[in-house]
């Protein structure tokens, strides 16, 4: 059955449907309705962020969704489903997949990826992604366990800060070295791109901004406008 769930998602286009906190798209029924529409238009699963997105998400979608809740915790840079207390959150409200943070930053509690993603395993009974930055933490997130290894971290931690979005060379890497799903997240701002990720064997492709993200998109489109000469 979990591998069956991963078949779904091969050569597919998942969506994160996201919207930043201060934004009116941040709304459980705006989420679930671009969710809805992404699935309509031949997406094969959602990504969404928070417990109350989940739950808006799942009663209008069967498809399958990677759940995470994006928790600042201080001292830690960490914040992709950091603890297991918020992926048992994260499992109730409906998620198929749970997105963790997979990086070798120090975590919270002392946790370690590899006793997360087995507690998420046995106790939930659900699937891991693992978001990694780098080929050594995808290496290491599949002998930890995680079901699926994605490239969403590259350019967004500290190791990697010089470094732009898409990671192609990291995806490269990873196809080439690991045996479980590659799914290539992060960057991805046209259909061509996606599709060169898929011919680099990326098992799926995550696209959010591109799609879903209007605040981020206009303040992009403003800030031209106002810079021209």
């Amino acid at each position: 059955m979990k591998s069956d769930l991963l078949l779904t998602l091969t050569h597919g286009l998942i969506v994160s449907c996201q919207a930043p906190v201060d934004s009116p798209l941040h709304d459980p029924i705006v989420i679930a309705a671009m969710a809805k529409a992404a699935i309509n238009r031949g997406a094969v699963g959602v990504r969404i962020d928070t417990p109350q997105h989940i739950e808006a998400v799942r009663q209008r979608v069967s498809q399958p969704i990677i759940g995470l809740w994006k928790q600042q915790i201080p001292g830690f840079d960490v914040y992709i489903t950091p603890r297991f207390e918020d992926a048992v959150v994260i499992a109730k409200s409906g998620a198929d997949i749970i997105a963790i943070d997979a990086t070798l930053r120090e975590r919270p509690q002392g946790e370690t990826v590899k006793n997360l993603i087995a507690k998420i395993h046995q106790e939930l009974g659900k699937l891991v992604m693992a978001d990694v930055d780098s080929l050594e933490a995808a290496i290491e997130a599949e002998l930890a366990g995680a079901d699926c290894v994605g490239t969403t971290l590259y350019g967004y931690t500290k190791a990697t800060q010089d470094q732009s979005p898409p990671g192609f060379d990291l995806l490269t890497q990873m196809v080439n070295q690991l045996q479980v799903p590659i799914i290539c997240e992060g960057g991805i701002s046209s259909p061509e791109m996606a599709k060169k990720a898929l011919t680099l064997g990326a098992h799926s492709v995550v696209v959010g901004t591109a799609i879903t993200g209007i605040d981020l998109l206009v303040q992009a489109y403003q800030k031209a406008i106002n810079n021209r000469e």
